[in-house]
């Protein structure tokens, strides 16, 4: 009894806890939120002036992540709603809405009037109810310079029968959120986790939310047993049964310090089971072992629901965080999770079709004996990954290079195909979509379609608008549909002008920095000291103030031929001692 009660006890006040750090980032983001409610009022009014439905054939769309791409219920279409896009000084978010016909390979952009206003990092589910339904929830607007964010809690539906928007108001549903999950559970939507984060505050959920498509009324679920931690962007899958829904994985931060923050990247998982008859449900956690091969740890994954249930992964990034810098390496590789019989696989392409049966010819074709044996022997001997190394030229000249790493299998393919070369029958090496984060997936008719996503080089970011599809029943190559245009890789390098630095001292001003530090700033520049501390600064802005400034210094003092992540963690490591220093 005493240890029940004390673990009762260590409950209720985490509860509390995590009751009072949401009402204190939602008392402190109150005000940011409610500059940018002006802004998102303005796009709504623009859209409100909108009478009519405008279909009009089009490009695919432009580079993006954060959006959501969903499988049509009934016909052979994609619906891709919403994203973002960085150029490197301005965020811009989008409400755009396109609808792509797979038979045909072509993109319709659809206006509707009265549509939600642009978000990112939002949920959109599909349903088959009245010809189809598209229902998104949550997701963030930020401001164009990227330093507030507005989180929605408005729930939509999209009616694909008449082609119209419809704003569901029901009280009781989760708070504002980004980042969580949601799914389609029987009659209901699961909403879970997500984070809400302010200037200067964050917080986490893990609390789960079910919308009744019968009665499109909220409630909130009070499961038995050990729930996951608060988390964002995890994977959450239905059971086949529908008696419940897995997650795995997702990201959280906490706040180590007074201006330190550390993150952490989840892989454990979990089932969250329903059992009894419908309106007397009862939930349950429990934590799940599974076998076989996990992905290693990572965040920003895409994910889908493939045949059979089979929950299906893509890529993503691992951050490596040490004080305060962060690099990451990015991943193209796919894991599927077999929901019925709880185990991991990789995702291994089998390469071509017709490969495979050119070289069932060649051994039929070959003489019996020891010509025959050293083939075998030659067919099993071990082979490593090759390496293909891509560049591409944007248009600003800047030149991108992108790694592709194909198994051993397939190197062994290209080496007997190199032997057919005589009978002209050798094929192009297999094409995989470039390591990403955050790209938008779905499954329709067994095969995963992945569009868009985001990987960095140094400290410059690239939004992508490719598009790939893979057949998960052959798992033979990926089909390219779309291929990345360098012209669209626009970027804005931070200009050093005086226009710009006032117009950066003018925001920190809005969040309460004294407006004269721009003075001061300049005038440390023209003496050519390093740059001053300002009033009430903390270390983290001070380094993102002055990050190029010592990234120069550290560049000078390590030479050209120092790594560009080498130099960036010395830059950082510069720049926090002159900090401790003032």
């Amino acid at each position: 009894m005493g240890k029940k009660g004390k673990k009762e006890k260590k409950v209720k006040g985490a509860e509390k806890t995590a009751a009072k750090m949401e009402k204190k980032v939602s008392k402190r983001s109150k005000r940011e939120e409610d500059d940018l409610e002006a802004l998102i009022a303005e796009f709504q009014s623009l859209d409100a002036k909108k009478t009519q439905v405008v279909e009009t054939t089009c490009p695919p769309p432009s580079p993006r992540l954060n959006g959501s791409l969903s499988a049509h219920p009934e016909k052979d279409e994609l619906i891709l709603f919403g994203g973002e896009f960085f150029n490197g000084k301005k965020t811009y978010l989008y409400n755009d809405l396109f609808f792509y016909n797979i038979r045909k390979n072509t993109w319709v952009k659809s206006e509707i009037p009265n549509p939600p206003p642009p978000r990112c990092s939002h949920q959109a589910v599909v349903v088959p109810q009245g010809g189809g339904q598209l229902w998104v929830f949550g997701g963030e607007f930020a401001s164009p310079n990227g330093e507030q964010f507005y989180h929605y809690k408005d729930l939509w539906v999209l009616h694909f029968a008449t082609h119209t928007w419809e704003n569901i108001k029901a009280p009781g549903g989760p708070s504002g959120r980004s980042g969580h999950r949601m799914v389609l559970s029987k009659k209901q939507l699961l909403v879970f986790g997500g984070f809400h984060e302010s200037t200067r505050d964050f917080i986490y959920y893990n609390d789960v939310y079910s919308f009744s498509l019968d009665t499109f009324s909220w409630s909130r679920l009070s499961p038995s047993g050990s729930a996951p931690s608060p988390r964002s962007a995890c994977q959450m899958t239905s059971t086949p049964d529908g008696m419940g829904v897995i997650i795995y994985g997702g990201y959280s931060k906490v706040r180590v310090k007074k201006d330190v923050e550390k993150g952490t990247i989840h892989s454990d998982m979990f089932l969250l089971k329903r059992e009894g008859k419908d309106g007397q449900e009862k939930w349950s956690w429990s934590r799940l072992n599974p076998s076989g091969s996990k992905p290693p740890p990572r965040s920003g994954f895409s994910l889908a629901v493939g045949p059979a249930g089979r929950a299906v992964l893509f890529g993503g990034v691992c951050d490596e965080e040490e004080e305060e810098s962060l690099e990451g390496d990015f991943y193209n590789d796919l894991y599927l999770y077999d929901t019925v019989k709880n185990r991991w696989f990789p995702g291994v392409l089998r390469g071509n079709k017709t490969e495979k049966k050119k070289r069932r010819r060649v051994k039929k074709d070959m003489a019996e004996g020891e010509e025959a044996e050293r083939e075998e022997e030659e067919a099993a001997a071990p082979q490593g990954p090759t390496e293909i190394i891509k560049e591409i030229v944007t248009e600003d000249g800047t030149v991108m290079t992108i790694k592709e790493v194909i198994p051993g299998p397939q190197v062994q393919e290209e080496e007997e195909e190199e032997e057919e070369e005589e009978d002209g029958s050798a094929t192009a090496p297999l094409i995989e979509p470039c390591p990403r984060s955050s790209a938008m997936a779905t499954v329709r008719q067994g095969k995963l379609y992945l569009y868009g996503g985001m990987f960095e080089v140094g400290d410059r970011q690239f939004t992508l608008n490719d598009f790939y599809c893979l057949d998960l029943h052959k798992m033979d190559q990926w089909e390219v549909l779309v291929e990345m245009d360098p012209k669209t890789q626009e970027w804005l390098e931070e200009s050093e002008s005086e226009d710009d630095e006032e117009e950066e001292e003018e925001a920190k001003g809005a969040e309460g920095e004294e407006e004269e530090s721009e003075e001061e700033s300049e005038d440390e520049e023209d003496e050519e000291k390093h740059p001053a501390v300002q009033e009430g600064e903390t270390v983290t802005d001070y380094q993102n103030r002055t990050e190029q400034y010592w990234i120069g210094l550290a560049r000078a003092n390590m030479g050209s031929d120092a790594k560009d992540k080498k130099v960036a963690k010395v830059a950082l490591a510069m720049a926090k001692v002159f900090y401790e220093d003032q």
